[in-house]
């Protein structure tokens, strides 16, 4: 009976984790043990971070808008409830860009807003 070498399954396996560890630093990028741990608490990090920035980001809005809104004599808060009020569907995402892009746009809205309320 032939004997069965684990050879191609285990080098496929390290090879793909030190391709994935490539620019570590150290010994994280060449050695398989310390490898395979520096890419297993790499991927923890970008999964926890991918969150961390949509929660970033969602502030950054929000602080902009207000700004925006504050310069413009009307709070916040107020100006998020008449939207919502005016089931205007504009999420702080868009809302960003026009302050940012186009505040002539920014300016129209609110009046329309005022109209309403």
């Amino acid at each position: 009976m032939p004997r069965v070498i684990d050879g191609t399954r285990r080098k496929d396996r390290r090879k793909r984790i030190l391709k994935f560890t490539k620019g570590f630093i150290g010994r994280r990028n060449n050695l398989f043990r310390s490898a395979k741990d520096a890419s297993a608490r790499a991927l923890q990090y970008a999964y926890r971070d991918r969150r961390t920035r949509k929660r970033f980001f969602r502030r950054l809005w929000i602080t902009r808008i207000s700004a925006a809104c504050r310069i413009r004599g009307i709070r916040y808060s107020s100006f998020i409830k008449a939207l919502t009020d005016a089931e205007m569907r504009v999420n702080r995402k868009m809302l960003n860009n026009l302050v940012i892009e186009d505040s002539e746009s920014f300016d129209d809205l609110l009046k329309t807003l005022k109209v309403l309320t």
